[in-house]
């Protein structure tokens, strides 16, 4: 790629992403947005003072989620679409995460729809109880979560990454959830290739973590 065209692919302006540092939702576009060495300005919500909820927000996103970015004259929400969409217009090899044959294409979308069912039912749920200190009891989130890690584990004996042998928008997806589940009580210790899997998305370039710490969260709530 010559030098007009990488220019080309750069936004004008950074772009906005609206969001918490503790949401695994938000972690996936930051984490995108650094792997594609993209312009952001990073706008941190206080969900404790409902800021999800004002008018100003919900004309963002009428749903009152994390995450939103603007782009110029795009505002979207969704953090899988945002996935999508970022790859579409600033990757330089767009393919490279979203493979365009048939095949390929439906298996990310495939680890999508594992990503919004059940990833965000079991270990993101599990992590919501603690942090927040739910009244509640967690061990049948926990339980589900165990069930969704046993089945990634025997996926990821055959493939490298969730998709295929190499990383698409289904591992970046999934990520987060997975790697902080500790925080929920859901053990990582029982899945060698999941954590293998983990370590190979921390090796790729631009990577960045996501904030392991709720400051005064779980004792605000």
């Amino acid at each position: 790629m010559n030098a007009s065209t990488a220019a080309a692919r750069l936004p004008a302006q950074p772009i906005k992403l609206y969001g918490t540092p503790i949401s695994g939702h938000v972690h996936r576009v930051r984490l995108f947005l650094s792997m594609l060495e993209l312009p952001v300005e990073v706008i941190d919500l206080d969900l404790r003072k409902k800021a999800t909820r004002t008018p100003e927000f919900l004309a963002r996103n009428p749903f009152g989620q994390v995450p939103v970015i603007d782009d110029g004259e795009i505002t979207l929400a969704d953090s899988n679409a945002i996935l999508v969409y970022l790859n579409e217009r600033y990757a330089a090899d767009p393919a490279r995460w979203m493979p365009r044959d048939p095949v390929g294409a439906a298996r990310v979308q495939r680890w999508f729809s594992v990503a919004a069912g059940p990833l965000a039912y079991g270990p993101a749920a599990a992590r919501v109880m603690a942090l927040f200190g739910l009244p509640v009891d967690p061990a049948e989130t926990v339980s589900r979560s165990h069930l969704l890690l046993s089945v990634m584990e025997t996926h990821l004996q055959r493939e490298a990454f969730l998709a295929g042998p190499s990383v698409t928008l289904a591992d970046l997806s999934n990520y987060a959830y997975v790697a902080h589940a500790p925080e929920g009580s859901v053990s990582l210790e029982p899945y060698p290739q999941l954590r293998g899997w983990l370590e190979r998305i921390e090796a790729l370039p631009g990577f960045v973590p996501m904030v392991r710490t709720p400051i005064g969260l779980a004792a605000a709530a």
